[in-house]
């Protein structure tokens, strides 16, 4: 009777520890949660087998402990530690808010294939070229601004 009791109690620890793993740790369906399910129904068939009284005992304890740890892992702030609490508080500024405009000279950094950097009045933005490669360290001028890109084309591009 006593092995009866401790095979019973392993296989319903067992149990819960792998649901509540499965619902608070894992996500989607794992063997986690199919191995605790097993390990469940196991735990109440072997009780049920050894006698009813000892089924209903089983059933009945090992559906309070559940939820009692359950409940109380989602009443208390027992994932604050593990949890993500960083804000991003970061803006991506617009080419206008820099007081970029149209007609400013300024160099190439990086090679434009199409896209890259430049600056203009020590600013540095993501630049695109108009229509072809630019190589680096190119003096440029802004052709547009549409939102957050920056349009250039070489500057002898446009005096010729």
């Amino acid at each position: 009777m006593v092995t009866d009791i401790i095979i019973i109690v392993f296989l319903m620890a067992a149990a819960i520890f792998l649901i509540l793993a499965e619902i608070f740790l894992l996500p989607g369906i794992t063997i986690a949660g199919i191995g605790g399910a097993l390990f469940a129904i196991g735990g109440i068939i072997y009780a049920y087998s050894v006698n009813t009284w000892t089924g209903n005992i089983t059933l009945a304890s090992s559906v309070l402990v559940f939820g009692g740890i359950f409940f109380r892992l989602l009443r208390r702030d027992s994932f604050s530690r593990v949890s993500l609490k960083a804000d991003i508080a970061s803006t991506v500024s617009s080419p206008k808010d820099e007081n970029l405009h149209i007609g400013d000279e300024g160099i190439t950094l990086s090679r434009l294939a199409p896209v890259g950097k430049a600056r203009f009045n020590k600013v540095t933005v993501e630049a695109k070229s108009a229509n072809e490669f630019i190589d680096e360290n190119t003096p440029v001028v802004i052709t547009g601004i549409e939102g957050f890109n920056v349009t250039v084309e070489i500057i002898n591009n446009i005096n010729t």
